[in-house]
């Protein structure tokens, strides 16, 4: 054998012995837990033959604790490139079987490496997340690492999209690093975040919890609103995740990628016409009215379980992507509270970062009432609202389909906040409250002093509806650009939107604004 050769094998041998990560037996666990490996889900995200590894000889410099021996190449995560549908991203994937997935400062640094990587070359981020923690060996510089990953973090916030899949534990200082990217994918019973344990948790406050009821996937899909996404299997989990990528670009500097349909711009959507119900007080799901709009009916919606009075999501109409945000009337009546109002604000201001246009769909009579509300913040957090979309600048069409009543209508994309393009149902009310609450302000007296109060009060109540409580008074005032037959919407927003396509709007110049945080 030559030297050459004796180095060929002795690559292939150190290839090997990096692909074993914690070996047979911690491969084996995993799989006993329901969980795939590191490489395993990066494979399972990527397209087959794309993903090109980094840094697979890494190892750590403690020698602390004895682990000066104890050195597994790779150090616990695996980093590298590949691609989703033929678009490139960056990828890293925590690896369990190596230190339980611990972070060491050379681990933080491979992280950083491809972080660094998809920021300067314009690719999005996916980050899979899967660990213990700081490696307590390395004391401070482990922190230090988790701090490098949370400033890169941030200077990568609205530039790339940043994607984390939580599919293990993330724990501690851990979670900061998912909280501040764009979406949170989890998957059920298998994974969890929190900042304290359920055992630091009983010994401080003597309180008893399992982790997943602590910070399992539905906690924080349905309670906390931490998690955007959440599902029942890893592999249906990163199958999700290839769907989102398919609605974003590859950064801020591009526009979303277009998808050829043959569904016809022009198609007429008859059953809309039905779908408002004559009683103004009886709800109806608007995701009906949403889903045959789109583009072969296709809704990806975000947060589908938490705040469930707005819905948000993505979709296409004549091949391109759209940020929906709609008022959900089978939920509070679709009125907005400090959940729905957080929910809403951050999904515009994503879409507003990536050139993803605008569908503000309105169906709302007004902020949730009650002590609960105002002590929780509804003031601060209802702002945020009106904050987004006055600050976002890409094109902004909105749809009152029913109710727009108050400081709600105005802050939901009105024209007043600089909506481009206002349409409107016949149905539509807009006003600034219900009729039933203006008449008794307005005629109390007059009212209580009639022959018949209750037949004066029908009397005032039709009137205003018809002064008031229509599109019309609005589309008078150019406050309404048109009002339309529910059958033409998806004909009318497309014709919509390619009017706004080259839409320029210079931002003041400052550092940043000062959103109501």
């Amino acid at each position: 054998m030559t030297a050459i050769q004796d180095k060929f094998e002795e690559l292939v041998k150190r290839l090997d012995e990096s692909d074993q990560a914690g070996g047979p037996d911690k491969i084996a666990k995993q799989h006993q837990a329901g969980k795939m490996t590191a490489r395993e889900r990066l494979l399972e995200l990527l397209d087959d033959g794309s993903f090109e590894e980094f840094d697979k000889f890494v190892c750590h410099r403690c020698t602390d604790f004895g682990m000066a021996g104890n050195q597994i190449p790779g150090e616990g995560v695996v980093t590298g490139f590949g691609r989703i549908n033929g678009r490139g991203v960056y990828v890293f994937a925590q690896d369990f079987t190596v230190f339980g997935g611990s972070l060491s400062f050379t681990h933080a640094q491979k992280i950083c490496k491809v972080m660094d990587l998809a920021y300067r070359n314009g690719f999005p981020l996916i980050g899979i997340n899967d660990s213990g923690g700081a490696r307590i060996q390395e004391g401070v510089e482990s922190l230090g690492g988790y701090g490098e990953v949370f400033y890169r973090n941030v200077r990568a916030s609205g530039v790339i999209p940043q994607i984390s899949v939580v599919m293990g534990p993330c724990a501690g200082g851990a979670v900061y690093s998912p909280a501040v990217t764009d979406f949170i994918f989890m998957t059920e019973k298998t994974s969890y975040m929190f900042i304290t344990g359920p055992q630091v948790i009983k010994e401080v406050t003597s309180e008893i919890i399992d982790p997943e009821s602590l910070g399992g996937a539905k906690v924080h899909g349905k309670v906390s609103g931490v998690c955007h996404f959440h599902f029942p299997s890893e592999k249906m989990t990163l199958e999700k995740v290839r769907g989102l990528l398919s609605f974003l670009p590859n950064s801020n500097r591009e526009k979303p990628p277009v998808v050829p349909t043959d569904d016809p711009p022009d198609r007429l959507v008859p059953e809309l016409d039905a779908i408002i119900p004559e009683n103004s007080r009886k709800p109806y799901d608007m995701k009906k009215l949403i889903v045959p709009v789109l583009d072969d009916q296709h809704f990806f919606e975000v947060h589908e379980h938490y705040a469930r009075n707005l819905i948000t999501g993505f979709g296409r109409l004549n091949g391109k992507t759209v940020g929906i945000v709609a008022n959900q009337p089978m939920w509070m009546a679709g009125c907005l509270d400090t959940e729905a109002s957080v929910k809403c604000a951050r999904f515009v201001r994503f879409c507003d970062a990536f050139n993803i246009p605008l569908w503000t769909l309105l169906d709302v009579p007004g902020y949730l009432p009650g002590t609960q509300q105002e002590h929780g913040g509804i003031i601060k957090h209802g702002a945020k609202i009106l904050y987004a979309y006055a600050e976002a600048t890409v094109p902004k069409v909105t749809l009152i389909t029913r109710k727009a009543y108050g400081g709600a209508y105005v802050v939901m994309s009105s024209k007043h906040l600089r909506a481009d393009i206002n349409l409107a149902f016949p149905s539509a009310e807009i006003a600034v409250m219900g009729p039933e609450g203006a008449i008794q302000i307005l005629f109390r007296k007059e009212i209580s002093s009639a022959e018949d109060p209750k037949s004066r009060r029908s009397e005032l109540i039709e009137d205003y509806i018809s002064k008031f409580a229509s599109p019309y008074r609005a589309a008078q005032l150019g406050f309404v650009d048109q009002v339309i037959f529910p059958k033409d919407t998806r004909k009318t927003l497309i014709v919509a939107f390619e009017q706004l396509e080259n839409k320029v709007e210079e931002k003041p110049h400052r550092r940043h604004g000062n959103i109501p945080l």
